[in-house]
């Protein structure tokens, strides 16, 4: 046996031992436990106090239902269907085809897609909600959700309601290369039109959110809150030091960074979340309403003038 055998087969063996010791990523998924800053904690007291560490006040990852019941609560909202564009339009293979990791994400999150859309109302305010799920593909953007986006931006003009938006995921889905790339660009457009109808657009970044996702809709909200300790990135943090070659502070990437440096508004705790987005909005739309009203007057008092002229 020669080396380069010798080496494999104790690579081999390590991994056995390992798998043996360690417990697979389904079990560790099905299992009643999951990890923090002070080891094993029941995934059942995680969830009772909003799945937020009560000891280092980690917020962890949740999936849109889970935020949408904390928003509203427990299934008081109605979940709208998004338009779903054809699957792997470019036919890409690599250790396996895009069509099978598709599959499995649906499988894993019971979604048809990463950003699920749901309508609901906060202190009697209508809103149109979006949020991503990051283990749909790690929250990646494509076609699907691009079009989910787009659709609850039209939305929330045809019904005339705020839009609030709960971002996360690395960015744009490398499947769908150029296509993906594009709903950068579409989703900017589709925001310019919501601000257009005069319709506030609230974001909420969540952790991570990264790449371009970043760089297009996530970063065009009216008001920018975030939960804490939130990545938000668009290059990683390597590659941003090894570009400006100096050393980047410890809190470099998180939204307590961003606050200081003006691109985050508020971080706001997810327990007072929805008081907070209810309360904004209610005096982001009675000063539109008293914009409007001072318009529509406005234009009264020139018509009058106008036939007390002719």
């Amino acid at each position: 046996m020669n080396w380069i055998n010798k080496i494999k087969k104790f690579g081999e063996s390590i991994k056995k031992n390992i798998d043996k010791k360690f417990p697979t990523k389904s079990e560790r998924e099905s299992s009643a436990w999951t990890s923090c800053c002070k080891g094993p904690i029941l995934k059942v007291e995680l969830e009772e106090n909003l799945f937020v560490c009560p000891h280092c006040n980690k917020h962890h990852r949740i999936n849109p239902e889970q935020r949408f019941d904390i928003i509203f609560g427990k299934n008081n909202y109605e979940i709208l269907k998004t338009p779903i564009p054809k699957d792997d339009p470019l036919g890409w293979v690599d250790t396996k085809t895009y069509k099978d990791r598709l599959k499995d994400a649906r499988k894993k999150t019971k979604q048809d897609c990463a950003v699920v859309i749901a309508r609901g109302n906060i202190n009697g305010i209508e809103l149109t909600v979006g949020a991503t799920n990051f283990d749909f593909i790690g929250g990646s953007s494509g076609a699907a959700e691009t079009e989910a986006i787009i659709y609850a931006v039209q939305h929330s003009i045809d019904k005339n309601t705020p839009f609030v938006f709960f971002p996360c995921g690395g960015g744009q889905r490398m499947f769908e290369s150029p296509i993906a790339l594009a709903g950068m660009t579409k989703t900017t457009l589709a925001i310019n039109e919501l601000k257009k109808n005069n319709l506030p657009y609230i974001v909420c970044f969540t952790d991570p959110t990264a790449g371009g996702i970043t760089a297009s809709f996530a970063m065009l909200g009216d008001i920018q809150f975030s939960e804490p300790g939130a990545l938000i990135a668009f290059a990683g943090r390597r590659v941003v030091q090894a570009t400006v070659k100096e050393e980047l502070p410890p809190d470099f990437q998180t939204a307590e960074f961003l606050l200081k440096h003006g691109f985050v508004d508020r971080i706001v705790e997810r327990k007072v979340l929805s008081s907070e987005i209810g309360l904004l909005l209610s005096i982001l739309l009675k000063k539109n309403s008293e914009v409007n009203l001072e318009n529509n007057e406005q234009t009264s008092e020139i018509n009058i003038q106008s036939r007390e002229a002719s």
